[in-house]
């Protein structure tokens, strides 16, 4: 729910990032200006016509991620599966970016530039688990970004992800860092929000058609997830650790399976977008 920054400078603050349309709504509130003078069909389309969605397939090049049993690559699948949702996401419509399209190393800063030079309206990171030797934990899970992991499992698999890189947070332009401060406060937080929205809605519909790991909704400190400018999660689409998911992952129908729950999940995000910035 971004809005133009336009409306930023009309409303005296100069930023280089967009703020949520709701957050915009309450600062021209708050500094006394009519609600309607700045929600106007302009800027509602601008809210909403963003559909452009970043896929980020982990690891890559010299960093192959976790490697199965059967000797299955995490790299691979994950640039497998981002095609597989890249092909989906296409099909609805949407504008796609990923940050790598074929077997190279990426930074993790360099993924999160590539979101934010795109002005992506989502991020989505694609990764495949491993507790070896434990070969019983199966199932797909959706990460979220946060300083403090919700298990021991959860903080395992984000070291394991990460570089670790530390994301760089954004700045702002023409205003005291109080004011920076208190923006960036404000952008993050309505970030977060859209992730964990984003999250419940992969959750859902990946659940309707792939084995899910107990408790799916997980969070951690995933370094790619870091933007506070744009909605990311972080989907493991299944444990390579796992014969049966390492043979799930090999197949076709699967990953489509795969690609197409999540691409519900974004229709059923968008959707929520819209229906949030219409009721303001």
């Amino acid at each position: 729910m971004r809005f133009s920054r336009r409306f930023l400078l009309d409303a005296g603050v100069k930023a280089t990032i967009s703020l949520p349309l709701w957050m915009q709504s309450a600062l021209a509130r708050a500094a006394g200006r009519d609600r309607a003078s700045l929600i106007t069909p302009a800027a509602y389309r601008e809210a909403t016509r963003n559909r452009l969605v970043v896929i980020d397939p982990g690891h890559g090049g010299h960093d192959p991620g976790c490697i199965g049993n059967g000797d299955l690559f995490e790299k691979n699948i994950a640039l497998s599966a981002a095609w597989d949702l890249r092909h989906a996401l296409q099909r609805g419509g949407y504008e796609v970016v990923m940050t790598r399209a074929r077997d190279i190393f990426i930074p993790l800063q360099t993924r999160v530039d590539i979101a934010e030079k795109h002005k992506a309206a989502l991020f989505l990171s694609m990764h495949a688990n491993s507790v070896a030797p434990n070969t019983t934990v199966r199932g797909a899970s959706v990460y979220t970004f946060s300083d403090k992991a919700s298990d021991r499992l959860a903080a395992t698999i984000a070291s394991s992800e990460n570089s670790v890189e530390r994301i760089s947070n954004p700045t702002f332009r023409g205003v005291s860092p109080q004011v920076g401060k208190i923006l960036f406060s404000l952008m993050a937080h309505s970030t977060k929000i859209e992730s964990l929205l984003l999250q419940q809605k992969m959750v859902g519909s990946l659940a309707r058609e792939v084995t899910m790991l107990q408790n799916p909704a997980r969070h951690a400190t995933f370094a790619v997830l870091q933007s506070s400018a744009i909605p990311s999660v972080l989907v493991e689409t299944a444990f390579l650790s796992n014969p049966q998911d390492e043979a799930a992952l090999r197949t076709n129908a699967f990953r489509e399976r795969i690609a197409g729950s999540m691409k519900a999940a974004v229709d059923a995000w968008f959707l929520a977008k819209q229906h949030a910035v219409a009721n303001l």
